[in-house]
């Protein structure tokens, strides 16, 4: 069914007009919860999320000016040319006597007068070297993952279709009702983590879990570093360093490879590469992490009014970029500039072409490849078991950022977005369509369960209540966002209505549409967030009814959530102690079925 919305009828109440109490008894409620349904505890692909079909993407394409794209891959045959160019200019280089002349005074290396003294490398920065090697296989095969939710990035916090700078997907349908699931590809299990398409909850497990992780590593790594006096090893202290890096640069292009002197000092280029990997990209990968998280950014409006989810999402993908180069760049050259004696500085801390170090790295890429080849089946297996451990990992700090309360004002009417994604599972019932076609007329919110003063309130009894208004940006799991101004009641008036008993903790909202999987779509809130200033009912988008594709006739806004906890065609409301006797007992229908988590605040 895709109806087109019809105008509403003008409201009959007035805005100082009084709910009626209503006697809503508890088999009413359990009407609500019987349309949920129970979980599967395992993975079936071939049923994963209401049987989404396969949907392959297409190569990478970058925008080049207004509407024309350029084909990444032809950055192979591309490459291949620069590279041997590269070659032929740079040994006509070193036949110049100027240039000889510069490779002499700059041979590559800045020797500091202690450098012996800190020659050689300590136990803890082989096991260190190898926790992030074996993290990052989890953190990128899952960001790729995560990624495919929605393959394409914009610079501006608009993602309008067709104004994205970079995508993996074919041009967006003229489908009204084109949803961001849709938009979602899927990659193979050996690339991406899981590898089912829209498995984007189990892959910010992975992804968020070992971030922990990492970050964990990181800040061990960096303590350590300064301590043991290795920081000079990748710390630029001269400015002959650029010299010299051009000189290494040139020693390389042209196959006359500069002197290795890796146990001592690392060479200028090396050194620069290092730097930028440890001290910026690690921490704009961190920083731009969070700039994609809801609850910082309705609250840091001072950053996030002038450095957007998509700009923050966008240098996440080229901080990703940069990870990738300088992998396959560090192998390519351990490998070809005398792999024993690499290997033996890292994996044995020994100055020799023994085969020690050489024994330790491949037991530990043994180690590697077991855990990159179980990973998937592990997590198809397990789902559970993945949410429970991701959740110990990162949500500590979920639970810190959902309770930074958000403030209205960052933005006006000039920021809302000219295009806003649909996305769920549109309600098809015939207690929808009859709803729908006759204006809402008949539609009740019911709202109940641990209050003094349960209310059945209609459409038009919604809008005679105290009007709220908000402009506001909203955060999908997927990846997208936008900026709409929303017209309702703010649920704190709600409260003031049906006065919640002091054993309510979580609210949860029950939808008229269903889920992917079947059964009724449901998300639980903290109580606490109902009270929040950003936190609504909303019946208009853009100063005019919800639309049937965006939530009619109500559709709850909580700015410190994504999207997916902001349900759409609002059923009911029901305040309650715990939400773990209802549906899977996870907090909502993505939590049960798709293995999200009740705290999205990050």
């Amino acid at each position: 069914m895709t109806p087109t919305r019809p105008e509403p009828e003008p409201a009959t109440g007035t805005r100082e007009s009084t709910p009626r109490e209503t006697a809503i008894t508890p088999d009413a409620l359990q009407n609500f919860r019987q349309r949920l349904k129970q979980p599967e505890e395992t993975i079936d692909p071939h049923t994963w999320a209401g049987s989404i079909p396969d949907a392959r993407g297409t190569a990478p394409h970058v925008r080049v000016g207004r509407d024309k794209w350029f084909n990444l891959m032809w950055l192979l045959p591309l490459g291949f040319v620069v590279l041997v160019a590269a070659v032929a200019v740079a040994q006509g280089l070193r036949e110049l006597p100027s240039v000889q002349d510069f490779l002499h005074r700059y041979p590559g290396a800045v020797m500091l007068p202690d450098a012996q003294e800190h020659a050689g490398f300590p136990a803890w920065l082989g096991w260190q070297h190898f926790l992030n090697a074996f993290l990052m296989i989890f953190i990128i095969r899952s960001g790729v993952q995560i990624l495919t939710d929605h393959p394409r990035l914009y610079w501006t916090r608009h993602s309008t279709p067709g104004k994205e700078w970079f995508r993996f997907q074919k041009p967006v349908p003229d489908d009204p009702l084109w949803t961001a699931k849709q938009d979602s590809v899927n990659v193979p299990s050996w690339i991406g983590l899981p590898g089912l398409r829209h498995s984007i909850g189990l892959a910010r497990w992975w992804h968020l879990g070992v971030d922990t992780l990492w970050l964990l590593n990181g800040i061990v790594f960096v303590v350590l570093l300064f301590v043991s006096g290795q920081w000079v090893r990748i710390v630029p202290t001269s400015w002959d360093v650029i010299p010299n890096a051009i000189s290494v640069a040139i020693q390389y292009a042209s196959l006359d490879w500069p002197l290795e002197q890796g146990w001592v000092v690392y060479n200028s280029l090396q050194l620069i590469a290092y730097f930028i990997t440890v001290f910026i990209a690690a921490p704009l990968a961190l920083i731009t992490g969070l700039g994609m998280s809801p609850a910082l950014s309705t609250r840091l409006r001072w950053i996030s009014s002038r450095f957007s989810i998509q700009a923050a999402r966008s240098l996440h993908f080229l901080v990703l970029c940069w990870f990738l180069v300088f992998i396959f760049l560090h192998v390519t050259l351990v490998f070809t500039t005398g792999a024993l004696r690499n290997l033996n500085h890292m994996y044995a801390g020994r100055n020799d072409d023994s085969w020690v170090g050489f024994s330790v790295f491949a037991a530990s890429l043994v180690v590697m490849i077991v855990a990159w080849v179980g990973a998937s089946p592990l997590t198809l297996r397990k789902p559970r078991l993945i949410q429970r451990v991701g959740f110990a990992l990162i949500g500590p700090a979920q639970r810190l950022f959902e309770h930074v309360d958000a403030r209205p004002g960052q933005y006006t009417e000039k920021d809302i977005s000219p295009y806003m994604w649909h996305n769920g599972k549109y309600p098809e019932t015939d207690e929808y369509r009859e709803l729908f076609e006759n204006n809402f007329r008949d539609y009740r919110l019911h709202v109940g369960g641990l209050v003094d003063h349960p209310v059945e309130l209609s459409l038009d009894e919604v809008r005679a209540l105290p009007h709220h208004e908000q402009i506001t940006q909203h955060f999908c799991i997927q990846g997208w966002s936008g900026v709409a101004k929303w017209g309702g009641v703010s649920m704190s008036t709600i409260l003031d209505v049906v006065k919640p008993r002091p054993e309510a903790k979580w609210v949860v909202f029950y939808s008229l549409g269903d889920g992917p999987d079947g059964g009724s779509y449901y998300d639980a809130h903290p109580i606490e967030q109902m009270s929040y200033p950003l936190t609504m009912l909303a019946y208009d988008m853009n100063d005019e009814p919800l639309s049937y594709g965006h939530g009619a006739p109500l559709r709850l806004r909580n700015e410190v959530q994504l999207g997916f906890k902001l349900v759409k065609w609002i059923r009911g409301i029901e305040f309650v102690a715990d939400f773990a006797d209802i549906g899977g007992g996870h907090g909502g229908y993505n939590e049960d079925h798709e293995f999200f988590g009740y705290r999205q605040s990050i």
